[in-house]
């Protein structure tokens, strides 16, 4: 028997009753032969092969299979004989044409957006539902929404940050959808950023610009971007405080990128900085699949849910909520993740310099008022403003509101003293000596006062009659005074 694997050659010989077909085999020459038909007279002593018959029956269900229109064009006749080699009736696309090239695929860089969407955005414009006839100007207005539509990536949206705020254009820095939660890696990617950079100008125009495009997008975010800047959670007074230390830490990094602790901890003592250590672990661990993009809102909250946990089992609780995050992370997010944990984000962005962007990106917004006529500079009316009002109600969740709903010159009217939230202290500066003093205070009357030992208290007596006592770094000390909390109550 010939082997099946050399040149095949088939005949058909149909007659009334029956078709058997013949497989010859030629495994030297690999030209088609030219077959004679054979009769059925010749053919009838031979009893056709178990392969001839599931061939026949292939070939038979097949012919039931195709559609009506296939079936029409090449269907066997009787009277002529057709080949077995037939060809298929959808003919396969060429590999040329489904491949796409990448630059092809990211040439516009758009939104999946359909037809239908881009008329609705039209008409909208337009304030009509109806269709313009002017195919010109349906055009342009395609291209206008398609434009708005533009998306960028976080390399572009970094340039864009850095541009000065009145060059700025907070559409071409965003990169996600108006609406849509503000990523981690864009906040990760300032900080990044600013930590490379020298110069509190410089650092407050990028904040700036940041803020700006957090308003544009997401104002509702904005709470949480200003909080993760100035590496708090809350209040100083509330005293919500995560209470991590760098064994947990180290343990949830260890778990995270499937890493031993001791080396974690031999990393931690080479490179001295635990961010960095994340860094290098996460990105050298192979992942089977792309995790869900963390957003400032996810990271936020996930923080505040660590700092109330407490009771029983409290610290394995918080360091699943920490595995939770290390294991979404990607690129630099787990470096800045382990530094919030620390609350050290050693980035050079003090809390009085958040204040001076967070003014001047709510000026630039351009939806309030405008300032009013006795002021000099607006930017710098509107960063005193913000900073004067912060030292009387030190509450990011009372002041970002007010500054998005009345804007920078009303915050004073809308956000004031308030029982229960203590007043930001004037604290001294050390100096070198008088004469330091007298020179900075040239043709000015000042005052001085002796300096005491001891510790300075802010008692703020509420509405409900309790007594709250604070000390100078806005932290609650009423269980520390239990005899000045009866004089107060008296």
């Amino acid at each position: 028997m010939l082997p099946l694997r050399s040149c095949c050659f088939t005949a058909t010989h149909t007659t009334t009753t029956t078709t058997i077909t013949t497989v010859l085999c030629n495994p030297i020459k690999h030209h088609l032969l030219k077959l004679k038909p054979l009769s059925y007279s010749k053919m009838s002593s031979s009893r056709p092969s178990a392969f001839d018959a599931l061939m026949c029956n292939a070939r038979a269900a097949a012919s039931k299979n195709k559609t009506p229109s296939s079936s029409s064009s090449s269907s066997f006749s009787p009277k002529k004989r057709k080949t077995l080699i037939s060809k298929s009736p959808i003919s396969p696309t060429p590999v040329t044409e489904l491949k796409h090239s990448e630059d092809e695929i990211h040439e516009s860089n758009f939104k999946k957006v359909d037809k239908n969407q881009i008329k609705d955005e039209i008409n909208e414009s337009n304030g009509t539902n109806e269709k313009n006839p002017n195919p010109n100007f349906v055009q342009l207005e395609e291209q206008k929404v398609l434009k708005k539509l533009k998306l960028v990536n976080v390399d572009e949206s970094l340039v864009e940050l850095k541009k000065k705020p009145g060059e700025f254009d907070p559409e071409k820095a965003g990169y996600w959808g108006a609406g849509e939660r503000v990523p981690f890696m864009f906040v990760v990617k300032v900080f990044d950023e600013i930590s490379r950079v020298s110069g509190r100008i410089v650092i407050t125009e990028m904040v700036c610009n940041m803020l700006r495009t957090v308003v544009r997008t997401t104002p509702d975010d904005l709470v949480a971007v200003v909080y993760l800047l100035a590496n708090r959670i809350a209040p100083a007074h509330e005293g919500l405080e995560l209470g991590i230390g760098d064994a947990s830490l180290i343990k949830a990094l260890a778990e995270a990128c499937g890493a031993n602790e001791a080396h974690i901890k031999k990393q931690y003592k080479e490179l001295g900085d635990l961010g960095l250590v994340a860094k290098a672990s996460r990105l050298s661990q192979p992942l089977m699949r792309k995790p869900q993009p963390l957003t400032v809102a996810k990271v936020f909250d996930t923080f505040r849910v660590i700092a109330k946990e407490s009771g029983k089992d409290s610290q394995d609780k918080k360091k699943n909520h920490i595995k939770g995050l290390l294991v979404a992370a990607t690129d630099c997010e787990p470096q800045y993740l382990i530094r919030l944990l620390q609350t050290k984000l050693r980035i050079g962005l003090a809390e009085q310099t958040l204040l001076t962007p967070l003014g001047h990106a709510i000026f630039y917004t351009e939806k309030h008022p405008s300032p009013p006529a006795c002021t000099g500079s607006p930017l710098e009316e509107a960063a005193k403003i913000v900073k004067q009002v912060y030292s009387v109600i030190p509450v990011y969740d009372k002041i970002v509101p007010a500054l998005l709903s009345g804007g920078v010159w009303d915050l004073p009217k809308t956000c004031c003293f308030s029982p229960g939230v203590p007043v930001g202290p004037m604290l001294a500066k050390p100096t070198k000596g008088v004469s330091e003093i007298l020179d900075k205070f040239q043709n000015m009357e000042f005052t001085c006062e002796y300096k005491y030992d001891g510790e300075r208290a802010q008692i703020n007596y509420l509405e409900d009659g309790t007594v709250q006592i604070y000390n100078r770094n806005a932290e609650r000390n009423t269980e520390k005074f239990p005899d000045v909390v009866v004089a107060a109550s008296r």
